[in-house]
């Protein structure tokens, strides 16, 4: 059985940042440490998007996500609704193993395999994968008892999901949408 990496989103005051670790295991083997399960998409660039779960399966969903955003000029709701009511009706995509973040400056949203779309209560924090009750509990932690910029507080939760969680390493890579880009 593969396990997934850990991904965490933080859409914070200054900032949306979406981080994850490099780690692939199947079983108890590490197949590769340095994975990379995050990036920015869109025309702009300022869409992040993160995935845990099969890799193939993955790269099918940001395909996806990524002519749903095209096609709807940039703007994720939009992009979200009409990428939801596609993964339904296809079969296929129905059986697909793998969980997406997106966000924005406005929004995030967990996309699970089922074809759920889902807005966290605090429209502020979400994670998935393998360690990604670690560093959610972390980075909620964090935002309320510590004064870290949006980055750090990803960098930092992802660090103590990793020191927790046996699927999860410390090779950690950020990347963040700022108000003042």
């Amino acid at each position: 059985m593969f396990h997934a990496t850990t991904i965490l989103a933080y859409r914070g005051k200054n900032g949306s940042v979406i981080g994850g670790d490099g780690q692939v295991t199947a079983g108890n083997t590490i197949l590769k440490g340095t994975a990379t399960k995050i990036r920015k998409i869109g025309k702009d660039g300022k869409v992040l998007a993160g995935f845990a779960g099969s890799t193939a399966d993955a790269f099918n969903l940001f395909d996806m996500f990524e002519n749903a955003l095209d096609g709807a000029k940039g703007d994720l709701l939009k992009a979200i609704i009409e990428f939801s009511k596609e993964w339904r009706k296809d079969k296929y995509l129905r059986k697909l193993e793998a969980m997406m973040i997106v966000l924005d400056r406005d929004h995030i949203f967990l996309l699970s395999g089922l074809g759920d779309v889902v807005e966290p209560d605090d429209g502020k924090i979400v994670a998935i994968g393998s360690g990604g009750n670690y560093a959610l509990s972390a980075a909620r932690a964090l935002e309320k008892f510590s004064d870290l910029n949006e980055e750090n507080l990803v960098k930092e939760s992802l660090k103590i999901a990793g020191e927790i969680c046996i699927y999860t390493n410390l090779n950690i890579k950020t990347y963040a949408i700022w108000d003042k880009e």
